[in-house]
């Protein structure tokens, strides 16, 4: 049988406890433990460089770190962006709306788009889906407003605890200047969150209405021209997104539109390094049939 340890003597450390790693990650760096958010980044470079963190870690933890820094302002759609239903039109009027834009929350207005009264859910219509002179009000549910400047880490925080994942942004004089959802804060931690639109790896342009695309940043300059009949130039730029920073002299950000040979090219997903989605409608009365737009 073995013998009781001694009451003094020291406990082993559990083999993959906390404190493990982070002596791992202190053990290369100043004596003194970070005092700052920038200690706190160098701590974590230079255990990325050392292979303690894989590149995903990395980018996760960073981004986690940064977002206390941001605000809504940051990474809100901006108003003129925003997809909304008029409380007034019928269900037959704005479906095609619905079904087109693809959201699953829709901010609805009455009368004026600085009135919103609250949030659609697409979920809820279903229900209604065959009753086209259905009355919108009763299924509108209350929308949650919040200012620019609120920070992205209690957003989140608020977010989980009312079990809201949509809130629109208001100005300090109270009008509307956009909107924000859960999924724009966790993308500005984790990256871009995959949808039903990345399930075909092969594809990156993909029809979304008579008039409408949406296309990934990673876009070959050669397909977007082929595809739309365009003539980006490709002698610098190998992707949709790399052009695109190029035009705009900055890298990318969520509610970014530019015009290009008739063409409306809107930047609808974007993390920290580039556009990720992009929104491409026809300011042409014909458009052409995209090549790789069916299956």
């Amino acid at each position: 049988m073995s013998e009781p340890s001694s009451p003094d003597a020291e406990p082993r450390p559990a083999k993959n406890s906390s404190k493990s790693l982070f002596r791992r990650l202190t053990a290369f760096m100043q004596p003194n433990e970070p005092v700052d958010r920038e200690g706190i980044k160098a701590v974590l470079e230079a255990a990325h460089e050392r292979h303690v963190l894989d590149a995903e870690a990395y980018a996760m933890i960073s981004g986690a770190l940064d977002v206390a820094d941001q605000t809504v302002a940051d990474i809100m759609v901006p108003r003129s962006k925003m997809d909304m239903l008029d409380i007034e039109r019928p269900l037959a009027e704005i479906l095609p709306e619905i079904i087109e834009t693809g959201h699953s929350r829709f901010p609805v207005f009455e009368d004026d788009r600085d009135n919103i009264v609250g949030i659609l859910l697409a979920k809820d219509l279903l229900l209604s889906i065959n009753n086209p002179s259905i009355d919108l009000r009763p299924l509108v549910r209350p929308a949650v407003f919040i200012p620019e400047t609120k920070r992205l880490n209690v957003l989140l925080h608020d977010f989980r605890v009312s079990r809201n994942h949509l809130a629109i942004v208001v100005d300090e004089h109270g009008g509307i200047s956009g909107l924000v959802s859960m999924e724009d804060v966790l993308e500005q931690i984790v990256g871009e969150i995959e949808d039903e639109y990345d399930e075909d790896a092969e594809k990156t342009i993909f029809q979304t209405g008579t008039n409408s695309w949406r296309a990934m940043g990673i876009t070959e300059i050669d397909v977007f021209n082929e595809t739309f009949h365009t003539h980006l130039p490709n002698d610098d730029y190998d992707t949709l997104g790399g052009w695109l920073a190029a035009e705009l002299g900055r890298i990318p950000r969520r509610g970014d539109s530019i015009n290009y040979e008739g063409l409306n090219i809107t930047v609808v997903g974007a993390d920290a390094k580039r556009a990720l989605w992009l929104h491409i409608q026809h300011n042409r009365a014909a458009p052409p049939a995209p090549l790789n737009s069916s299956d």
